[in-house]
């Protein structure tokens, strides 16, 4: 292939499954699942994600009335109370260990690959343009209500 020549869309289009497959590859992926399916598997986690959701969702409820809601104080400590409680379960923490791994890993080929076309790229991080929120509320990332 001649790079003078440039790539057309498909050859460029190639490339990027090409670097698709060596992350796929990667032992930040291979944890990553080891991490997912451990979790998955995991009774207490499930306990654990589900707590969190009913307690997320009442929270966030009392959030579109803000402060004085009346519940709003308590809904906030018991949702904080089960972000605790995930955190206290061992698959729940390797699984939100090796994301962030991968995270950093996708972010690193991302920023690589947009500086390489200009240094005034800007890459986002996962998160940063919402509202400063991260990771999935279902592993115990920020949710909406910024309860974690």
């Amino acid at each position: 292939m001649n790079v003078a020549a440039g790539l057309d869309s498909a050859e460029l289009l190639e490339k990027a499954y090409e670097l698709g497959d060596l992350i796929n590859l990667s032992a930040e992926m291979a944890d990553y699942l080891y991490w997912k399916e451990r979790m998955k598997q995991d009774s207490a986690a499930e306990t654990a994600i589900r707590s969190f959701q009913r307690k997320k969702d009442r929270f966030e409820e009392a959030m579109r009335f803000g402060h004085f809601h009346p519940t709003y104080h308590q809904a906030l400590e018991e949702a904080e109370a089960a972000r605790r409680e995930l955190d206290a379960v061992d698959s729940i923490r390797g699984f939100r260990r090796a994301e962030t791994e991968l995270d950093d890993l996708l972010h690193a080929v991302a920023e690589l690959i947009g500086h390489s076309v200009s240094a005034s790229v800007k890459v986002p991080r996962d998160g940063e343009d919402a509202g400063g929120c991260s990771g999935g509320c279902s592993t115990g990332g920020s949710c909406s209500g910024n309860c974690g």
